[in-house]
């Protein structure tokens, strides 16, 4: 459903996307994951057919962007960056303007028209101007425009920035119940994000795709994945006692809170054998989880170049 091959956009001797590429399949929520300047904005701006590429190809839906363009974006709904608009306009008119350029019937029109505003709680401020309106407000306005004409495929460029927790839910949880019957790609520089929303990551840094990967498998590279944090009562179990069995590779005691972390060697599960040590030394513990992996270290580590991708 979006495919590029070797998709590529220099601006004189910058390379702001090197090469890319990559596939999101139906029913796929797809992160395109990187800091801020990997060259993420760019590429859906190619892929939407808005920025012509330097080299290489976009397909969305088996549509060449540059080739047939009206048929790519007929089949795309695209949320840019900054959720550009027409300010004088209200929020009434201004979805009624999409649904005409989108060349909705009048009936499906009025359909889709009370479908989004519902879904995304517009209906209080469908008569005031779109400059009048919270940064917010303004980002649910242009998720309404992007998903108004039902489209297949969606590309959501920092979806749920200016958003309260409130409001970020509320979107997440729609762009969830959209997943199931569509393809979506979704552009953020926040974790929070991938753990909410996509069942697999891209991860690019510099214009280059540095990792493709489900987030389970990602958080299988990190150093805490299998490890076992808790916190406990006293002075307790040592750190050398711990340390001493034998699936254990090493052990970390936080400076601030006194939470004891013990880092598994690879392949062993650890948390049994600790659980029965501490139960050994009759230790009080207040809370033992099984961490599953840290997404934010793994994140650094290959974007800062600390680990060869895998």
């Amino acid at each position: 459903m979006i495919e590029t091959d070797q998709l590529t956009r220099r601006y004189g001797h910058l390379v702001a996307v090197d090469a890319l590429s990559i596939r999101a399949e139906p029913g796929q929520v797809l992160g395109l994951l990187g800091p801020n300047g990997a060259g993420k904005s760019t590429a859906m701006r190619m892929i939407s057919g808005f920025l012509a590429p330097s080299s290489g190809t976009a397909r969305v839906c088996g549509h060449d962007v540059q080739r047939e363009s009206l048929a790519a974006r007929r089949a795309l709904g695209y949320l840019p960056e900054g959720a550009p608009s027409y300010g004088e306009m209200t929020v009434r008119e201004f979805l009624v303007f999409i649904a005409r350029v989108r060349g909705l019937k009048a009936d499906v029109g009025r359909r889709r028209f009370d479908e989004v505003v519902g879904r995304l709680q517009l209906e209080e401020v469908l008569e005031q101007c779109i400059d009048t309106l919270s940064k917010g407000l303004r980002r649910r306005v242009g998720l309404a425009q992007a998903i108004l004409h039902d489209p297949p495929v969606l590309m959501l460029d920092e979806p749920t920035d200016g958003l309260d927790p409130n409001q970020k839910h509320a979107v997440r949880q729609l762009i969830d119940a959209m997943a199931r019957e569509r393809t979506i790609l979704i552009s953020t520089h926040l974790l929070e994000e991938v753990h909410a929303l996509c069942n697999r990551v891209v991860i690019i840094a510099r214009g280059k795709l540095l990792a493709d990967a489900t987030p389970a498998e990602l958080e299988a590279r990190s150093r805490y994945h299998g490890a076992v944090s808790f916190s406990a009562a006293g002075s307790g179990v040592s750190q050398e006692m711990l340390g001493r069995l034998p699936q254990v590779a090493g052990v970390e005691v936080d400076p601030l809170d006194g939470r004891v972390t013990v880092f598994p060697r690879p392949g062993e599960r650890i948390l049994e054998p600790v659980e029965q040590l501490l139960r050994e030394q009759g230790l009080e513990v207040s809370e033992i989880q099984l961490e599953r992996g840290r997404l934010d270290e793994v994140f650094r580590q290959i974007t800062l170049g600390d680990e060869v991708p895998a």
